[in-house]
């Protein structure tokens, strides 16, 4: 059983003091480490550079036992973990990436039980090794923390379906322990509108939980929006502010691996210091990157969102959106990078003007990821009909390579229930069902050419409408004018 003593107050910010070396908590972060600690189930949604892995990683040093860190990418496992074990503390990874000694290492390193915190991908934790071994009924675990939540609603039901099945992990580990075991579920996220927060909820199966909201906003972050009229003119914006600003730290976001790389190699015949950063690259390549952005080697990353999360740097005093993101959680996201040291900064998209006609290109990269999206569904909902009732996932996905997503789909209507991590049943008549409810992506249409305050239309949209309702930021473009 883990009813292991809760640490005392005194013993936990002495903990906390020793490993991060900071005098006290920022508000929430004390009440969620004493949620964690108690084993309650928990919510979280702070502002990115809010000091959210300090919350789960602290409760996991504080006891024995495992906590599992399920998070999005691999870049972000990667920061976390590489911080902590230069602190010296108990913590590993294991991802698709690795070498097989380094995993090997790892899986020993769980069955002996030498870990305190675990980053593993959905797909990896729901993988026959690392499942076998985290079943194993001698194997203390304490908690399950999903990082990065809103990727389950932004990716749950299109390219990684195994988001979907994270509800069902628990309940089956569960089984597997002593009586009387408890494991604490906690989902941590900057962004998370109302719905957002009710498919996370929903999905993993969260009891009773003890929810702690701040508010996106910051008063010296300063969102602009510029409409260009030609792709020319839409690189000269951009190096003309880069110019403006070169002696300071910042990002320029596209949206795909391509684009990265073909902005950074015409900046770079600019004569623009500066790197492309994506998914794609290997782990030592992403570190050195992110070792000479984080020195000031180079001022600025041309990066896709597989650059920023769980990297901290300060300092950072732009954020420019050379391609406006499709959905404005990723865009909350990617603009809290910026001004995290409490110093003014600026967050700058720019957009094709509304027409298209001059420059099609934002309208035809919308219709592209739509169509891609509507493309998914489709494929999914005409091989519903073929599904057995209930399976295997596996087993199913051998026969019908798109079945693990259009099993998603169907749990996320709402007519699929999980057995455990790996079986599923089709509900056919259930009362349950409902239409699958994907997060809007007009929403980021609207914000772009909403004459509105910024701020206030973002709390807004993330349902913080009492703190939006008199709001005048006074520092974006719309409150400028």
């Amino acid at each position: 059983m883990n009813k292991a003593q809760i640490p005392s107050w005194q013993q936990v910010r002495a903990r906390f003091q020793q490993i991060w070396g900071y005098e006290d908590f920022r508000p929430p972060q004390g009440e969620i480490v004493q949620s964690l600690l108690a084993k309650k189930d928990t919510i979280i949604i702070m502002p990115t550079g809010g000091g959210k892995s300090i919350c789960f990683q602290l409760p996991a040093l504080l006891q024995k036992g495992l906590t599992l860190v399920v998070s999005p990418l691999v870049a972000l496992m990667e920061n976390q973990v590489q911080e902590l074990k230069e602190r010296k503390l108990p913590a590993a990874l294991l991802h698709s990436q690795l070498s097989s000694s380094q995993r090997r290492q790892t899986l020993q390193a769980l069955e002996r039980q030498q870990l305190r915190l675990l980053y593993l991908s959905p797909e990896t934790l729901l993988s026959s090794p690392v499942w076998q071994r985290l079943s194993h009924p001698e194997l203390v675990i304490n908690g399950l923390i999903l990082d990065e939540a809103h990727c389950l609603v932004q990716w749950g039901d299109t390219f990684r379906p195994a988001y979907r099945r994270l509800g069902a992990v628990r309940p089956a580990l569960l089984k597997s322990k002593r009586r009387g075991t408890k494991i604490a579920l906690a989902a941590f996220t900057a962004t998370a509108d109302p719905l957002a927060q009710t498919i996370i909820s929903e999905t993993l199966q969260v009891q009773q939980p003890a929810i702690f909201r701040l508010n996106p906003y910051r008063n010296n972050l300063s969102p602009n929006v510029r409409i260009v009229w030609t792709p020319q003119g839409k690189q000269q914006q951009l190096l003309k502010f880069i110019h403006k600003n070169q002696q300071s730290s910042g990002l320029v976001y596209v949206r795909t691996r391509r684009d990265s790389e073909n902005l950074a190699a015409w900046l770079t015949q600019k004569g623009d210091r500066t790197a492309s950063y994506h998914g794609g690259l290997g782990a030592e390549e992403r570190r050195e990157i992110e070792a000479s952005w984080l020195s000031g080697k180079i001022p600025f990353v041309v990066c896709t969102s597989a650059f920023g999360m769980g990297i901290n740097k300060p300092d950072v005093r732009w954020v420019i959106h050379f391609q406006a993101p499709l959905l404005l959680s990723e865009y909350v996201q990617e603009i809290g990078r910026a001004g995290r040291d409490g110093k003014s900064a600026q967050a700058m998209t720019l957009i094709s003007e509304p027409t298209g006609l001059l420059n099609p290109e934002d309208k035809q990269r919308q219709k592209f990821f739509e169509n891609k999206l509507r493309e998914q569904q489709l494929t999914a909902k005409q091989l519903i009909k073929k599904l057995p009732p209930t399976g295997e996932v596996e087993a199913v996905a051998q026969k019908f390579p798109d079945a693990a997503l259009a099993l998603s789909l169907l749990h996320s209507m709402g007519k699929l229930k999980w057995i455990d991590p790996f079986n599923y049943s089709i509900e056919k008549n259930s009362k349950n069902a409902k239409k699958s409810r994907s997060q809007p992506g007009n929403q980021m249409q609207q914000y772009l050419t909403t004459k509105k305050c910024r701020w206030q239309y973002l709390l807004t949209a993330f349902g913080f409408e009492k703190e939006a309702a008199n709001l005048r930021c006074g520092h974006c473009d719309n409150c400028k004018k």
